[in-house]
């Protein structure tokens, strides 16, 4: 029986490099569904992977994960295309209005922690968010809780008694406990919401195998490393294109003293890939899949426990289930 894969963000960077390395490894045996918020980004993706694998089975799937409207109707659509869902890959993700403290970076380029700073973004980054048309916060919402909402909706492909499935998130280096705050869980009052965010969604991970495993639902979190995408390149847009070229260079020699900096996407996606051939009732939930690549350009993934604990988890998620229902009753009112 062929896998069913969806994967959101999947048009460009790390999520269109997992698609591309599924593909490689099988083509026939894969249905692979790219969830997308600009369906003309979706489609150059979709024929791209289709010009390398032409016998692939790709599908397209329009779903902005910070609309509600949006995730409960591209579930409806999975629902209706697909028996099952095997691997659900949540990887969309947005850092909006990056603010970059240039002099705390060059501070940091001579100081003990420049590892450590290229690595988790701390101490020199900030955001400003925005809010959704739902009311909620931007960077909440799209990075966290329209990714909750999507397996919510997708419980009748998801759980099945006699098999697995697993939801795989895409988090980050960034996701600092500190970030985090119980009483504000869409980060009206910090300047951090990326990392808050990340760090809510190793929290829910958590909480999701607690709830989940016995309807055959397992969840897992990955960490990319620091990957060269559009996402690392808005935090520096004021900077002239030259200045990362300059940049580069020192990224590869920081390699040599750091396997976190796997640089490209393909490398970044290493973990996503690594956790798509395991048995998911074998894999920690306390722990974060590390994407890794070696001094000498070799690609790995290590397990390296994570700063949660249950308690917080499972007050997260009923947070969120409130959440839920405050949200679609809302929307069950606009109707």
């Amino acid at each position: 029986m062929n896998k069913v894969v969806l994967v959101t963000g999947a048009n460009s960077g790390i999520g269109l490099a997992l698609c591309e390395r599924l593909l490689c490894q099988d083509t026939e045996g894969l249905q692979l569904c790219l969830a997308c918020r600009n369906m003309r980004r979706g489609q150059a993706a979709r024929s791209a992977l289709l010009t390398s694998h032409p016998a692939a089975q790709v599908a397209l799937l329009q779903m902005d994960t910070s609309s509600i409207s949006s995730v409960i109707s591209a579930a409806r659509e999975v629902r209706l295309r697909y028996n099952q869902l095997d691997y659900l890959y949540l990887n969309a993700g947005i850092m909006p209005n990056p603010r970059f403290d240039v002099k705390a970076f060059f501070k940091g380029l001579f100081s003990s922690n420049v590892i450590t700073m290229f690595a988790t973004g701390e101490g020199i980054l900030t955001q400003t968010d925005g809010v959704t048309s739902d009311g909620l916060q931007e960077v909440f919402a799209t990075n966290l809780f329209g990714h909750f909402l999507l397996i919510r909706e997708l419980e009748p492909v998801l759980c099945h008694a006699d098999r697995t499935s697993h939801v795989i998130w895409t988090s980050s280096s960034n996701a600092h406990r500190s970030a985090f705050n119980l009483e504000d869980i869409q980060h009206l009052r910090g300047i951090q919401p990326y990392s808050s965010s990340k760090y809510a969604s190793d929290l829910l991970s958590l909480a999701l195998n607690t709830h989940y495993n016995q309807q055959g639902l397992y969840s897992s979190v990955i960490c990319p490393g620091f990957v060269m995408t559009s996402l690392t390149y808005s935090i520096l847009p004021s900077f002239p294109a030259f200045l990362w070229t300059l940049l580069m260079p020192l990224f590869w020699l920081i390699r040599l003293f750091t396997n976190t900096f796997t640089l490209t996407p393909y490398n970044g996606a290493e973990a996503l890939f690594w956790l798509f051939e395991q048995n998911p009732e074998s894999l920690n939930p306390h722990v974060k899949y590390h994407s890794l690549t070696s001094g000498l350009g070799n690609n790995y993934t290590q397990p390296r426990k994570m700063d949660i604990d249950l308690e917080t988890s499972e007050s997260l998620y009923e947070n969120l289930l409130q959440l839920e229902s405050e949200v679609k009753k809302k929307l069950k009112k606009l109707k």
